[in-house]
């Protein structure tokens, strides 16, 4: 590559001495372009350049210059879908990333190489989608668009055009998870990440361009991971874009009211422990949890990690729920360095189903919202396991009183019946099966108790949560304006999605591997193998 700007240089310089010297006259341009002309300069850089004829590059040459980032490089142009000319769509598209510094190191994957991918996993208002997967690398290439329809599955409003002052008022964000696939199919999060759209509303050409920073989660929340290139577009193009100064104005009052309930819950939250340590000093000792951290070391009241999950056909029984939650995987989160200390961290509803496995505290408050969508009285207990390890389960408290324990890490349940601990000792008293020992607290979407009974082990517990001396109830109020029933809460709860696997297809194609699996065995041991197709 000849370097261009540095012979114009040589050229201009060397002119402006020539002809300025004498005279001092004003050089024009065309005396300068015939000076480069003269030497050759102009014909060189011709050849350099390669021109493009195809006609979209060349329409599309008059959009917005794309970031730096992508040198004489046009994005590939997407796959074209239909929508309907009647409703308001945001347009997402991803063009690639950079400063993904963990990777630098990375080899480029030879062609047939299996490596490690990335895969961007979106969430909003109902909508769920996922990347293509790509090669980690310090500048992955994700070129992924996603139509996320404005208007989803609300009421009364999908046949209307909306406008730029409604939308403004749809506070939902994108949520973004970005996940790590090793060789191994072993799944990382990586980032997770609330995209504010509605700065689009005030995009001249209704185009905005974001770089978006990611950081990382849990003990790296603070560090950054890497940048991801996102560009926002309304489709159709709105009539009447609104200025900035109302877009950031309804963004900081959206903050102070946030702050606000957040700052008068805080408060409420810890008038209430007081009085909670006022019935017995010992009650400090106990598991009451009232907020904890999420991937981005976000503190949350545990109420809002809740919400009635209906699955609609995908699953038909509670029990089917159960087995649902206890096969996603089991992994507690990772703690820098050694100790036996746990690392707090509750995921997001999106970063759990993502990543397809997490800490027993996502499997319980999924299991409970679940149990909830089905219509169950269901609650998330925080107690201790044998020895003392903190552990969260399931409880449902039947219409005839009935209290049931669900296990979400395995899909067990187990009816609890109290020891009463006055009996004589004549009177034969129930053997517990579950494996719980102590019980500090239980709470839902709606409802938070503190256990204030004189002991706090589950097999003397007695779970009447009416009355009081037993259990210490939160202000329903307090807790609704922080967890707020409707649409939009503090974390967004995305609806599950039907497997991409085809049982039927799967499971003739395991059979077939067992029978060759069995052959084979059978070859060894000198035996013969005949498969009779008509027995089942």
């Amino acid at each position: 590559q000849m370097d261009v700007h540095g012979r114009i240089r040589e050229v201009l310089a060397e002119t402006i001495r020539e002809e300025l010297a004498p005279e001092h006259q004003q050089l024009s341009t065309e005396d300068l372009i015939k000076a480069l002309r003269q030497r050759g300069i102009i014909d060189d850089v011709m050849k350099e350049l390669k021109f493009v004829t195809d006609v979209n590059e060349m329409e599309r040459t008059s959009a917005p210059k794309p970031s730096t980032h992508f040198v004489d490089r046009e994005p590939p142009v997407l796959k074209k879908t239909n929508i309907d000319p009647t409703r308001r769509y945001l347009y997402l598209q991803v063009l690639g990333g950079k400063a993904f510094l963990e990777h630098l190191q990375e080899p480029e994957p030879l062609p047939g190489q299996t490596c490690s991918t990335f895969t961007l996993c979106l969430h909003f208002r109902n909508q769920r989608f996922r990347s293509k997967p790509v090669p980690c690398a310090c500048e992955p290439d994700f070129q992924d668009g996603f139509l996320l329809e404005i208007h989803k599955d609300s009421l009364g409003d999908g046949s209307k055009m909306v406008d730029a002052t409604t939308m403004l008022s749809i506070c939902d964000p994108v949520h973004m998870v970005l996940i790590r696939t090793d060789t191994f199919g072993e799944t990382t999060l990586v980032a997770s990440y609330f995209l504010e759209w509605r700065s689009v509303l005030a995009a001249e050409n209704g185009i905005s361009n974001v770089a978006v920073e990611l950081l990382g989660v849990g003990t790296e929340s603070k560090v950054s991971v890497g940048v991801l290139n996102i560009r926002l577009e309304m489709y159709p193009q709105l009539n009447k874009t609104l200025s900035s100064e109302i877009t950031n104005t309804q963004f900081t009052l959206e903050r102070q009211k946030t702050a606000e309930k957040e700052r008068l819950f805080l408060v409420y939250a810890k008038q209430w422990w007081r009085e909670y340590l006022q019935i017995r000093p010992t009650h400090n000792t106990r598991l009451v949890k009232i907020f904890a951290q999420d991937e981005n070391g976000v503190n949350r009241p545990v109420c809002s990690y809740v919400r009635p999950l209906r699955a609609g056909r995908l699953l038909d029984t509670p029990r089917q729920a159960a087995r649902f939650v206890s096969v996603l995987g089991y992994e507690r989160a990772a703690l820098i360095g050694g100790g036996s200390g746990k690392q707090e961290q509750w995921c997001t509803l999106l970063a759990f189903l993502c990543r397809n496995k997490g800490d027993c505290e996502d499997h319980a408050n999924l299991l409970c919202s679940l149990l909830l969508g089905f219509g169950l009285e269901a609650f998330v207990c925080v107690g201790t396991k044998a020895k003392g390890v903190p552990h969260t389960w399931v409880m449902t408290c039947g219409s005839d009183g009935t209290i049931t324990f669900w296990e979400s890490l395995t899909g067990n349940r187990y009816i609890h019946k109290p020891i009463n601990p006055d009996d004589p000792p004549i009177v034969e008293q129930p053997k517990p099966l579950y494996p719980y020992r102590t019980i500090g607290c239980i709470f839902n979407h709606q409802k938070f108790f503190g256990n204030c009974q004189p002991s706090d082990a589950v097999e003397v517990c007695v779970f009447d949560l009416h009355d009081e001396s037993k259990w210490k109830p939160m202000s329903g109020e307090a807790i609704k304006s922080v967890c707020p029933p409707g649409a939009t809460s503090a974390v967004p709860f995305p609806p599950l999605c039907a497997s991409t696997i085809d049982a039927a297809v799967t499971s003739n194609e395991i059979e077939v591997q067992l029978r060759i699996l069995v052959s084979e065995h059978r070859k060894d041991l000198g035996l013969s193998t005949v498969w009779d197709d008509q027995l089942s």
